[in-house]
């Protein structure tokens, strides 16, 4: 992984040195909140309902085993003993006192971490494939790409006071796993006819007030002109994004009252300038870069599939966890594992500081010491050789994060919602505990098969609700807390916005709305038909119909409901 040269220690050692003169000054009264605010926000601290919330980075979700135990350490020594993991792939800490954030940044720093540009109008943590480098499927490892664009946009001066916050995805795989249709801009990889590498440029994709899916502004772009072009891109953003409307300053707007085509013109156009300039990639730095990611020292390993097969069939659990948590590998003899942060009645991407520290020793005993941290609110070692597989799965049990629901209905994506965030129309937290204490059964899980369940707690969809396949929204109603529903969203290569099915619901009301919609879907799926391809062919007709058929009752017990508050 990358490793800090003595500029990347010099700059966040010299910005942590502002910010705490900054926080002195803030304490002390010399400034005043609406002075302080811009710069707290620069260094990634938020103020929450209860606390301050401090947002890490975490470029493209790659972590060391060092790194991984600091985050428990701040858990432990500066919050309530848990992190959040975003959807962004960074963690966030909820309870954070503004006199601690200056230590906690010579914390970060000193494992070659920090939290500048998790917030503000300004290129944030680029993301990427969390198998990027070992999956089989991958053209490129898209992580070189994600650091080159990391080193470009941090501090970039001409990108520090953008309309709005801009967000890129990096895809290096066939399998779009990184929502690169989501984002303002998504780069995927791609090889040509000739075998030449270049990337599919992506732009104006992202959910909120106007979820769109983005339009494809370049379909083969040669990876030399990757940051010129995106330049190019930025500025146009950056010139003629609107300022005077915070709702309508994303570059998807720009690029939907433009039209694509013109707005293509005018990339082209500011392009034609920067084209084979000086930020034009070369094979020798691209090399350098990727020299950070070369591959650990694999053993030659046979495949242990039939070993692990045989214990599949003995012991049902570690076969549910080898089928759902495990994933393919390009090495011979390794494979990929999800540890779960869905276990039933904990807060979907919490890690207490005890299981960070475990992670971080597993990485290092089964995974050459690294973790990488999911969009989906996971965390995955990358690098398992087969061997290990039952040892580790039994490790896992036993740290409660073995829980064989990837991709199923309790894997639930969900952001902290009404209990921390101060944006939150409505609590997020209970309604996902609620949903996965209610279908709690493996055995129903595995039955319905992948579903994908995103809650958000407001309209920014942090929770990412619309490319869910079944969606829900938290909605203020005359100062109650209701829940719009949606089905048919999705990630991928078939990325799509989900339909809102109506009227939204209760709290309470939310279980049996999911009953109902699975209730349509084993009715009409056919054989083997997976929820989303079932929704995409007959529709939101069905779903609502049965749904809106007859009253829910409205109960008032929501398992977990205030547990974190």
């Amino acid at each position: 992984m990358y490793r800090y040269d003595q500029y990347d220690h010099l700059i966040v050692r010299e910005r942590i040195a502002q910010y705490r003169d900054q926080v002195r000054r803030r304490l002390s009264g010399e400034l005043h909140e609406d002075e302080f605010r811009p710069l707290r926000l620069q260094n990634g601290l938020y103020m929450q309902r209860h606390a301050y919330m401090l947002r890490v980075a975490v470029p493209y979700g790659l972590l060391s085993s060092a790194q991984v135990r600091m985050f428990a350490h701040i858990a432990r020594k500066y919050d309530r003993g848990y992190g959040h993991f975003t959807t962004r792939q960074n963690i966030q800490y909820n309870w954070i006192q503004l006199e601690d954030t200056p230590e906690i940044l010579s914390d970060l720093a000193s494992v070659e971490m920090h939290a500048i540009q998790t917030s503000g109008n300004c290129i944030r943590n680029v993301t990427s494939d969390e198998y990027a480098g070992v999956a089989p499927d991958e053209i490129i490892d898209p992580r070189p790409f994600c650091e080159i664009l990391r080193q470009w946009s941090t501090f970039h001066p001409e990108f520090a006071y953008l309309p709005r916050k801009f967000k890129i995805a990096v895809n290096g795989a066939k399998s779009d796993r990184a929502a690169t249709f989501v984002h303002d801009i998504g780069l995927w990889a791609l090889q040509n006819e000739a075998g030449e590498t270049g990337f599919k440029v992506i732009v104006g994709g992202g959910m909120g007030r106007t979820p769109i899916i983005g339009s494809v502004l370049n379909e083969f772009l040669p990876w030399q002109h990757v940051l010129t072009y995106i330049e190019a891109i930025m500025r146009v953003y950056n010139q003629y994004g609107r300022r005077d409307n915070i709702y309508k300053a994303r570059i998807k707007i720009l690029l939907k009252a433009l039209g694509v085509e013109e707005f293509r013109r005018q990339v082209e156009e500011e392009w034609a300038d920067l084209k084979d300039g000086p930020a034009t990639l070369t094979q020798a730095e691209v090399q350098r870069v990727a020299g950070y990611f070369t591959p650990p020292a694999y053993e030659t390993l046979p495949d242990y599939s039939t070993e692990l097969g045989a214990l599949a069939q003995q012991e049902k659990a570690f076969g549910a966890w080898l089928k759902r948590n495990v994933k393919g590998h390009k090495q011979s003899g390794y494979a990929a594992v999800v540890l779960s942060l869905k276990k039933t009645g904990v807060p979907p991407g919490d890690a207490t500081a005890e299981q960070l520290d475990w992670i971080a020793d597993l990485a290092e005993r089964f995974s050459f010491g690294q973790v990488r941290a999911t969009h989906e609110q996971n965390v995955v070692l990358a690098d398992v050789a087969q061997k290990d597989l039952y040892k580790v799965w039994k490790e896992a049990r036993s740290h409660g994060v073995a829980t064989p629901n990837i991709g199923l209905l309790t894997d639930i994506i969900c952001c902290p919602g009404g209990d921390y965030c101060a944006l939150a129309n409505a609590k997020s937290i209970p309604i996902a505990a609620a949903i996965a204490e209610r279908f709690d059964d493996l055995d129903f899980q595995f039955d319905i098969g992948d579903i994908e369940l995103n809650i958000s707690g407001c309209i920014n969809a942090c929770g990412h609700h619309h490319i869910g396949h079944i969606g829900i929204l938290g909605v203020d109603k005359d100062g109650s807390e209701w829940y719009q529903v949606s089905i048919g969203g999705a990630q991928g290569n078939q990325a799509a916005i989900g339909k809102i099915i109506g009227p939204s619901f209760s709290a309470a009301q939310m279980p049996e709305v999911m009953d109902r919609i699975l209730q349509v879907y084993v009715r009409e799926r056919q054989e083997d038909e997976r929820f989303i391809d079932t929704a995409q062919r007959v529709g939101v007709a069905p779903f609502k119909e049965f749904v809106y058929a007859t009253p829910i009752a409205a109960g008032h017990y929501i398992p977990g409901e205030d547990g974190h508050a």
